[in-house]
């Protein structure tokens, strides 16, 4: 038998996927709200794209008060860089949304398009990531972190130990990591 080929679909997952097999026991209410959070999931990412290559071309949106358009317009008022991976091995890194430093201030703003609750945690981690690539110590440097979502922008100056303390986990975690793929 020749079997077709899906070159298109390489890569990416079905909601009704035999992956993800629990569907089959949904009820047809659950299969409804299933397609909408897959369907919210797809919207985050355009928007994020959106949002990147907006503030890659340096255009600004109309002040109305919206998420995107604060996120974008703040980014790019501040000069950020957008989607910049933040690396310090194999088994830790990630990709900040928006991130700038200069004259020892390190910005950091996420967009969420989501309703679910956000954590400071999530940019608590790229702040370490980025003093651990960059060599900086966070006792030196003002950090400056922003979720931007509902229209609303929480900020947060972390404290300098939760930052350090962070960093301390990345390293232990990376070595426990790194021991266990050296022994298999």
């Amino acid at each position: 038998m020749k079997f077709l080929k899906h070159l298109d679909l390489e890569g990416k997952h079905a909601l009704l996927g035999a992956s993800k097999f629990h569907w089959i026991r949904y009820s047809d209410e659950k299969i409804v709200d299933a397609y909408k959070k897959f369907r919210d999931v797809e919207r985050g990412t355009k928007l994020h794209e959106l949002a990147s290559n907006l503030i890659k071309m340096k255009i600004m949106l109309p002040d109305d008060q919206t998420t995107l358009s604060m996120f974008v317009n703040d980014a790019i008022g501040f000069h950020m860089e957008s989607e910049q991976l933040l690396f310090y091995s194999l088994n830790c890194f990630g990709t900040a949304d928006a991130i700038c430093f200069r004259n020892d201030i390190l910005r950091i703003h996420d967009l969420k398009t989501g309703v679910t609750a956000t954590h400071m945690e999530q940019l608590m981690i790229y702040a370490a990531l980025f003093c651990l690539e960059y060599n900086v110590k966070p006792t030196d440097i003002q950090i400056i972190l922003r979720i931007y979502q509902n229209n609303e922008i929480n900020e947060l100056e972390p404290d300098v130990d939760d930052i350090l303390h962070i960093m301390d986990r990345i390293i232990t975690a990376d070595k426990i990591i790194s021991s266990i793929r050296e022994q298999e």
